[in-house]
């Protein structure tokens, strides 16, 4: 659930390397969009409109605290490519179970946290 899908969309292009593969309508203000980066598809849908789709979402809001983990190779690249453009909220850093990894805050208010496995000594 996204407040406006065009900004996500142009969002999840800008900083984190995204394409649009399709949207509801094709063109203008879109409702409902898919995006995809290597293997990891994610789809946006405006607010009002999953709200009218799914009524026990009517009290929630976008965001909400809601943490998606992805699994990456490159995570020291994506990183670099785009710290600058993203609100990191958590840098990068090796976890004590293995994984190397970062967190940002989308304009939606999802935290995405971007891992990679690593070595551990």
């Amino acid at each position: 659930m996204v407040e406006n899908v065009s900004e996500t969309i142009n969002y999840y292009h800008a900083v984190l390397g995204f394409d649009k593969i399709s949207s509801v309508p094709e063109e203008g203000d879109f409702v409902w969009a898919s995006m995809r980066k290597d293997d990891v598809e994610i789809m946006f849908q405006e607010e009002e409109n999953l709200k009218n789709d799914l009524p026990a979402l009517s009290s929630e809001s976008p965001g909400g605290g809601t943490t998606l983990f992805l699994k990456i190779n490159g995570v020291d690249d994506l990183y670099n490519r785009i710290y600058k453009k993203a609100d990191v909220v958590d840098g990068l850093r090796d976890t004590f179970y293995g994984m190397r990894e970062f967190t940002i805050r989308d304009i939606n208010g999802y935290y995405l946290t971007v891992a990679e496995p690593v070595s551990l000594p």
